[in-house]
């Protein structure tokens, strides 16, 4: 407790404090129904036991939460008061993973109790018990009238948790209140709503003629669902893992563009919005756009980073990166479409693309979405052998090369996203790669250049963005400087012979 910022000390007494004096008139009141307290208390208590077991570690995941159907079923059926000691013994004996154990553990049972005792006067206020059934056990609900105080009253108890949770957040780590609380009430309201219908149904049965011994029945079902769910959610979340790594190594290998996976996932999922795509559609385009370059981890390091010109024999070599990462990602199956965008992200509506050749329509939807966020994001940034362009000059070239290289709807789709969201995207490894390439600035002349790794088959052929290939950081010292709509200086890549570079390509 002493580790702790005052304002959070304060904040936990008086939350215990709080606690404390709403469950004290259960403990005086002449009518509290102990039977029905001490049920429920013990259902609460044991499923949190299992929980907090290590030995079903590897059964229950970790991230099903509080089991609280049971504590918003005593909401609906004891007195404010009596519901809130319900929730006490279960918080207390909940799992904790982080230090201190105890004062976690404290505050958690303080919240449950002063969420618990709001929920229930909630639940008073709009008359729900009447609308339950009231004192006569053989008189069943009113439906669908008893829905509305039970939405409210889990509206409530998620509320008051929210609120609790943002004010310990903002004392004990010195958050602003408005950032702490940003985002928690409405991601939790949803899922409070579905513990507080299973919670009304457990009501329902035990109100019934049955008695207790039914409503115990539906737990089991309740429960399930409820590992289910938590299931789908650690699956989730080892998928974002797996991409993290995935991209984490592209990152280390090819130094030069770290930031540009992620980049280009958020790019791709601004051009799926603009289309209209269905929300879980959007993520696996997410997925394509920050997985479309992990095929450069079977390309040798040593091409990825290469400063001058690539010979014919290593620009095949780097042509092989869209097949090496459907390799690699094809026994993925949570990735689906994206798959067929990390192979076919480098073909191009004419047909000048990679590795195929395919033309129009036989390209995959989300790989023509890959292709113009990718080149947008080529052209935007600074890498090693070019400076970034301005929105807007990119926004140009993809116009210009709407129809030839790109599909003209997946251009129209981002310059409108742009336009109206603005581009900035957060990555933060875009300062490493600021401090990587800066201090070739002052080396005078690159090597003419040539083909860089990524570029296309046909280079020579494609169109050329609007200020022409640049050749490097160094680029601005040498004689004749760059003239706008031209390939480079006298000395440079044009009187080297080497090919263009289309918009976008590169490493």
């Amino acid at each position: 407790m002493r580790a702790l910022p005052p304002g959070a000390r304060v904040l936990i007494l008086c939350a215990l404090s709080g606690a404390a004096l709403c469950a004290a008139p259960a403990l005086t009141a002449a009518g509290t129904p102990w039977p029905a307290v001490a049920v429920l208390a013990a259902l609460y208590l044991c499923v949190e036991l299992v929980r907090a077991c290590r030995a079903f570690d590897a059964r229950v995941p970790q991230g099903l939460g509080a089991f609280l159907p049971v504590v918003l079923a005593a909401v609906f059926l004891l007195p404010p008061a009596a519901a809130a000691l319900v929730a006490v013994p279960g918080a207390l004996a909940g799992r904790v993973e982080q230090r201190p154990a105890g004062v976690r553990r404290g505050w958690h049972a303080a919240q449950q109790a002063l969420a618990a005792w709001a929920a229930g006067h909630t639940y008073a206020v709009l008359r729900g018990p009447a609308a339950l059934g009231g004192a006569d056990p053989g008189q069943g609900p009113h439906f669908p009238y008893v829905l509305l105080p039970a939405a409210v009253a889990a509206a409530a108890f998620c509320l008051v948790l929210t609120a609790l949770d943002g004010l310990v957040l903002a004392a004990a780590e010195r958050r602003p209140v408005r950032a702490a609380w940003r985002g928690l009430v409405f991601r939790a309201l949803v899922p409070f709503w579905v513990h507080g219908l299973a919670g009304l149904m457990m009501a329902v049965l035990w109100h019934s003629p049955y008695g207790a011994p039914a409503a115990l029945l539906v737990l089991l079902p309740m429960y399930i669902s409820c590992w289910v769910f938590a299931q789908y959610q650690q699956e989730r979340a080892a998928h974002q893992a797996t991409i993290r790594a995935l991209v984490q190594a592209v990152d280390i290998k090819d130094r030069y563009t770290r930031g540009h996976s992620e980049r280009v996932g958020q790019a791709s999922a601004m051009i799926a919005r603009e289309l209209g795509m269905p929300e879980e559609r959007l993520e696996v385009v997410r997925f394509a756009g920050i997985l479309h370059d992990v095929g450069k981890l079977g390309v040798p390091t040593r091409l990825l980073r290469k400063d001058g010109p690539l010979t014919a024999d290593e620009r095949r070599v780097i042509e092989l990166h869209p097949e090496y990462g459907h390799e690699m990602v094809r026994g993925i199956g949570f990735l689906g479409e994206a798959r067929a965008a990390i192979l076919h992200h480098h073909e191009r509506v004419d047909g000048s693309g990679y590795p195929y050749g395919l033309t129009g329509d036989q390209i995959p939807e989300l790989a023509r979405v890959v292709a113009v966020a990718d080149a947008f994001d080529a052209m935007t940034s600074t890498r090693c052998y070019s400076r970034a362009r301005p929105v807007a000059t990119a926004v140009a070239e993809l116009r210009r090369c709407a129809g030839a290289h790109f599909d003209p709807a997946m251009v129209g789709a981002l310059v409108r996203a742009v336009e109206r969201e603005g581009w900035n995207p957060a990555v933060t490894s875009d300062e490493d790669t600021v401090s990587v390439a800066a201090p070739r600035a002052a080396d005078g002349p690159r090597p003419a250049d040539g083909p860089r790794a990524g570029d296309g088959p046909r280079a020579a052929e494609g169109p050329v963005a609007a200020d022409g290939p640049v050749a490097g950081p160094g680029t601005a010292t040498t004689p004749g400087g760059l003239v706008p709509g031209q390939g480079g200086s006298g000395a440079g890549a044009r009187a080297a012979g080497a090919p263009r570079r289309r918009p976008g390509e590169g490493r």
